[in-house]
């Protein structure tokens, strides 16, 4: 049996993916940053359930959150549940805020979520890109080399 923490049907501990933010936006750097979670998300997160593509971060009183990632409510905690799609708090070193702000204050950068996963230890953990958005030619420019890889790797299965 493998070690580490598993979720249903993973074994690398992968949650939920934005796939689309790589089309969207040209992802410069990433951070894996911590989440404050309550105990029936934890529960929630182990069975495979999360969703991250319209979820983004945002900086609100010196903190980091994540705003409008859904976590689905967890059955088994009846009464105890938390709610869908709260505001979580992300942890981030003190260095990596201001980092994370000043690149914010330039033009055009905005912090997006890449994955949710658990690590090794077992802790939730959200890598975030820090990222600038893509213009329409720039997401066309993408898409075209994207279909030609795809063209050629099925050249070279054929030939």
């Amino acid at each position: 049996m493998a070690a580490g923490p598993q979720t249903r049907g993973r074994t690398d501990g992968l949650v939920a993916e934005n796939r689309r933010s790589r089309f969207d936006y040209t992802v410069e750097d990433t951070l894996e940053a911590g989440l404050v979670l309550q105990g029936s998300e934890v529960k929630s997160l182990r069975n495979g359930k999360a969703n991250i593509a319209e979820a983004y971060a945002t900086m609100e009183e010196g903190e980091l959150w994540l705003i409008n990632a859904d976590i689905p409510t967890y059955e088994g905690a009846n009464r105890f549940n938390h709610e869908p799609r709260r505001k979580r708090k992300l942890l981030v070193s003190r260095r990596e805020r201001t980092r994370l702000s000043q690149a914010v204050e330039r033009a055009g950068r905005t912090i997006v979520p890449l994955k949710l996963y658990f690590n090794e230890r077992g802790l939730a953990k959200l890598l975030i890109g820090i990222a600038m958005g893509k213009k329409k030619h720039d997401k066309r420019e993408s898409q075209a080399k994207r279909d030609w890889q795809r063209q050629k790797a099925r050249l070279f299965k054929d030939g």
